[in-house]
């Protein structure tokens, strides 16, 4: 079925790669690690901005199945900084009815990180303001791999009969699968690239990529891009009449 041509006044769920942190730090002459941790304050203010956006859902990609490639000194500090930003952030996050989910391969991160998302996401299951979410260890290709091995795991079991599987199946076993997909992606730093974040999800996504480096990137510039997309004419596919 072809999705009608929709105009909105505004996007249920923007998706945001954070980017330009260590940039942002090197310009100022200090270590990548000061950037990370000017850009984690950010992530309130944005998340603060959503209701009177009209924003549902919020996710943010925190690190990327591909950023274990960065030096030692870095994955550790930002590994301690996530650590960090779960446990300062939980009260709050409560208080302020914001549910919180993350995504992602989790095996691979420390047992004391892993305890802690448990935890928020256990602390937060009731909340029902903004929905955030955190790619954490997350890769799109990494994700429609695993999914596909769950699918594959269905079938062989006789859950799921291969004649049956078409595009609406795979989305059941992402971890997303509770999340509508993204309407408004935003990507920080002037890149202009997806950077392997919710590649299935993003098929129909608007997308802005933005000059502003993320630890700049405040409830100003978030209200700015909400406005524009509210313009757009979104078609699926569609001719507009």
């Amino acid at each position: 079925m072809v999705k009608p041509i929709r105009q909105t006044d505004g996007p249920d769920h923007v998706a945001i790669i954070m980017d330009g942190n260590g940039r942002w730090a090197t310009q100022r002459g200090r270590p990548r690690l000061f950037g990370h941790h000017a850009g984690a304050k950010r992530v309130r203010e944005v998340v603060e901005a959503c209701p009177d956006l009209g924003v549902k859902y919020l996710t943010i990609f925190a690190f990327s199945t591909e950023n274990w490639k960065r030096t030692q000194v870095e994955v550790a500090g930002l590994m301690s900084l996530f650590r960090r930003y779960i446990t300062k952030e939980t009260r709050a996050l409560k208080a302020e009815n914001v549910r919180v989910r993350f995504i992602g391969d989790r095996p691979r991160l420390d047992a004391k990180l892993r305890k802690l998302m448990d935890d928020l996401e256990e602390h937060t299951c009731h909340c029902d303001g903004v929905n955030l979410t955190i790619a954490l260890n997350y890769g799109g290709r990494d994700e429609v791999a695993r999914a596909t091995q769950r699918l594959a795991r269905d079938v062989r079991d006789g859950k799921l009969d291969p004649e049956s599987i078409d595009e609406e199946t795979l989305p059941r076993y992402l971890d997303t699968c509770v999340l509508p997909d993204p309407d408004l992606v935003i990507r920080t730093s002037g890149e202009a690239r997806i950077s392997n974040f919710l590649l299935w999800q993003s098929a129909y996504a608007e997308y802005e990529f933005v000059e502003t480096l993320w630890p700049d990137f405040g409830a100003e510039e978030m209200t700015r891009l909400v406005h524009a997309y509210g313009k757009r004419d979104r078609r699926f596919g569609a001719v507009a009449q």
